[in-house]
């Protein structure tokens, strides 16, 4: 099912019927401000199982945690450090991905070998409007053509897709670029993956 919601001003009622597929072991494809991603719920065993299967990925490569405040981001990491939180605020929601130590609250089954997890809070409208009415955060992978080209247009992705998803959210043709990934776990930041955010403020940690 392709659903078409406002980009920029998410309607209230189309946003709950994606959050009923997500409580309901459900799969959504959805737009964020860098692709377009491939989510559920992060209580559903049973969808993130299906995740990896379309992905084909190997269940011990973490899937990413889509959040939609501050609040989630912090929930899910051991403690960020004043300075670095400081900074943080000044650049989320934003095209971040920040791997932290876990929390304790993050299942076993989602952590990396490292015990680390990645946080995510976009900058997009629907992302958050989803994850705010769900009420927790989402795990998510990026949808990829191949490994140096993501798709941007959910009518695409609905040809490629919809008989493996439960619904694919239509926000839009995006502009994709993956997002850039800074690992934290260390204590020193590290430049996993440069993508679409810039990296020059780190030098002020």
């Amino acid at each position: 099912m392709l659903l078409s919601i406002n980009p920029l001003n998410p309607q209230a009622r189309l946003i709950q019927q994606v959050v009923d597929v997500l409580q309901n072991d459900g799969i959504i494809i959805y737009p964020t401000d860098t692709v377009y991603g491939l989510g559920c719920s992060i209580f559903s065993k049973k969808a993130m199982k299906r995740i990896y299967q379309i992905k084909k990925m190997n269940q011990k490569k973490p899937l990413t945690f889509i959040c939609a405040n501050q609040t989630e981001v912090q929930e899910y990491t051991q403690g960020i450090p004043t300075d670095v939180f400081k900074l943080l605020r000044r650049k989320l929601p934003g095209p971040y991905t920040f791997v932290f130590k876990a929390s304790k609250i993050v299942p076993k089954m989602m952590l990396t070998p490292r015990s680390t997890v990645g946080l995510r809070w976009p900058d997009h409208p629907i992302t958050n409007e989803i994850v705010s009415a769900l009420g927790h955060p989402i795990l998510s992978s990026s949808l990829r053509i191949s490994a140096d080209e993501l798709y941007d247009d959910p009518h695409e992705l609905h040809e490629k897709y919809k008989k493996q998803v439960d619904l694919i959210v239509d926000g839009g043709v995006i502009f994709a670029e993956n997002s850039t990934i800074i690992d934290f776990s260390h204590g020193t930041p590290e430049i996993s993956r440069m993508g679409k955010g810039s990296v020059e403020w780190l030098g002020l940690i």
